[in-house]
C-alpha cells in the first residue's frame, strides 16, 4: 500500500516551483546582460512604451491589437496615455535602489518644535503646558515626540499630565497616534482620519471650539474622522462629538468615550473600554472578543445594529458596572466639558437604566471564573457596604490580576 505525504509534496512543489521562477528571471537579467536585479532597479530605460502605429501596430517584437481599430473610441484613449513622467530616469550619481543606509530625515513638522519646546520635561520630567494652532497638512503630530518619549523611558514613559498641549484648529490624519504615558492632548476644533491610532498610555481630548454658538448640540455633530483608536493598547481617548466608522477597532486596553459612531464600531477589540453616548452604526462588536463596551440606548434599537455572534448583551444592572460608567463619564465631563455628560451626571438615575452592557461571551464567562476563584479563596472583611463593596474587591482584584 502506498501512503503519500502530502505536506512534503506540497513543500516539494513550492519549492520546485521558486527555484525555476528564480531560474528563469536569471535567464532575462543574462539576455540584458545584468548579474542581479539590483542592477536594473529605477532603469527605465530598459522599458518600451507600445505606441501603436494606423498600418501595423507594433512596438518592437511585441503587435498591440487596437479594439475596433484605428479611429475607435479605444485608439482615441490610447493616444491620450502619456508614460513620460511614469518613466522618468532621474539625473542622479547616486544609486537607485536602497543601499540600506539611513532613510531621509523627515523636517519642517511641528514635532520638531514640539520637542525642542518639550526639552525639559523630556529630560527631566518637569511638567510644559505648550499651545499650537494646526492645520490639516500637519499629520502624525506628537508621534515623533512620542517616540523620543519612548526611546528613552520604554513602555513606562512620563509621569502623567508631563507635557501638556493644546492646539486649535483642524488636525491632519493620526493626531496624536502612538501617544505615550505622560503626553496629554487637548485638541479645540476637529480631526482627520487615524486619530489616537496606536494610542500607548497618553490622554487624548477632542471637543469643538469655544465660540460655538448656544444652538450647536457637539452631541449631533461629527468632529472626528474615521478608524479612530485603532490598534490602542492603553490610554484614555475622550471626544465631546460623534466619530466616523470603524472607531476602536483592534482596541486591547485603552479607555474611550464618545458621542456617536458609524458603522463597525468595536470590531475585533480585544480589550479596554468604550462608551458611547449616542446612536452606533451597523455591525457594533463584530469579531469583539474582549473588553467591554456601554451604549446609550433610550430609543431600544441597540440591537439591530450589533452584531450578535460574539457578544451578549444586557443593562448596566450590577453595581460594579454602573460605578465603572460613572466614573467613565465623569472624566469625560472632566475633560471636554461635554453638555450631555453634564446633563447625564445631573440625572444619574435615569440615564443609567437606558445603558446597554456589550460583553463577548467567552470574555464574561472567563471573568466569571476568576472572580468565583478569587471569592472562594479570599476572606473578605465585614463591611458596611457588605456584598457591593465584596463584589467590587473581587473585581479589582482580578484585573490587576
Amino acid at each position: 500500500m502506498l501512503i503519500v505525504n502530502c505536506g512534503a509534496l506540497w513543500r516539494s512543489a513550492i519549492f520546485f516551483s521558486f527555484t525555476f521562477l528564480a531560474e528563469q528571471v536569471r535567464e532575462y537579467l543574462s539576455e540584458i546582460g545584468v548579474h542581479s536585479l539590483k542592477e536594473i532597479i529605477g532603469h527605465t530605460e530598459l522599458i518600451e512604451s507600445l505606441t501603436p502605429s494606423p498600418s501595423f501596430p507594433t512596438c518592437g517584437r511585441h503587435p498591440v491589437a487596437i479594439p475596433n481599430g484605428e479611429g475607435s473610441a479605444a485608439a482615441e484613449k490610447w493616444h491620450t496615455i502619456d508614460f513620460s513622467r511614469l518613466l522618468h530616469k532621474p539625473e542622479t550619481e547616486k544609486a537607485l535602489y536602497w543601499d540600506r543606509g539611513a532613510f531621509t530625515k523627515v523636517s519642517g513638522v511641528k514635532d520638531e518644535e514640539i520637542i525642542k519646546a518639550a526639552e525639559k520635561a523630556i529630560n527631566s520630567g518637569e511638567e510644559v503646558t505648550l499651545d499650537y494652532a494646526i492645520k490639516n497638512t500637519d499629520r502624525a503630530v506628537t508621534t515623533m515626540l512620542s517616540g523620543v518619549i519612548a526611546k528613552r523611558y520604554g513602555e513606562a514613559g512620563l509621569p502623567d499630565n508631563t507635557i501638556n498641549i493644546k492646539f486649535k484648529g483642524s488636525a491632519g490624519q493620526s493626531f496624536g497616534a502612538f501617544a505615550v504615558k505622560g503626553v496629554n492632548l487637548k485638541l479645540e476644533g476637529e480631526c482627520n482620519d487615524y486619530f489616537g491610532k496606536g494610542l500607548s498610555g497618553g490622554r487624548i481630548s477632542i471637543l469643538p471650539p469655544a465660540r460655538s454658538g448656544e444652538d450647536f448640540h457637539a452631541e449631533d455633530n461629527i468632529i472626528a474622522g474615521n478608524t479612530g483608536l485603532y490598534g490602542a493598547t492603553s490610554g484614555e481617548l475622550y471626544i465631546n462629538g460623534k466619530v466616523g466608522e470603524r472607531f476602536g477597532v483592534r482596541n486591547s486596553g485603552a479607555i474611550a468615550v464618545i458621542e456617536g459612531a458609524g458603522d463597525h464600531c468595536c470590531e475585533y477589540m480585544t480589550g479596554g473600554r468604550v462608551v458611547v453616548l449616542g446612536k452606533t452604526g451597523r455591525n457594533f462588536a463584530a469579531g469583539m472578543s474582549g473588553g467591554v463596551a456601554y451604549v446609550y440606548d433610550p430609543d431600544h434599537t441597540f440591537d439591530y445594529f450589533c452584531n450578535m455572534d460574539m457578544v451578549e448583551l444586557s443593562l448596566v444592572e450590577d453595581s460594579v458596572s454602573r460605578k465603572e460608567l460613572l466614573e467613565l463619564i465623569r472624566q469625560h465631563y472632566l475633560h471636554t466639558g461635554s453638555a450631555l455628560a453634564g446633563r447625564m451626571l445631573d440625572d444619574w438615575q435615569r440615564y443609567v437604566q437606558d445603558f446597554i452592557q456589550v460583553v463577548p461571551i467567552e470574555y464574561k464567562r472567563v471573568l466569571q471564573e476568576e472572580q468565583n476563584k478569587i471569592a472562594s479563596k479570599t476572606p473578605f472583611p465585614a463591611s458596611p457596604e457588605g456584598e457591593e463593596y465584596c463584589s467590587l474587591r473581587a473585581f479589582n482584584v482580578t484585573f490587576e490580576h
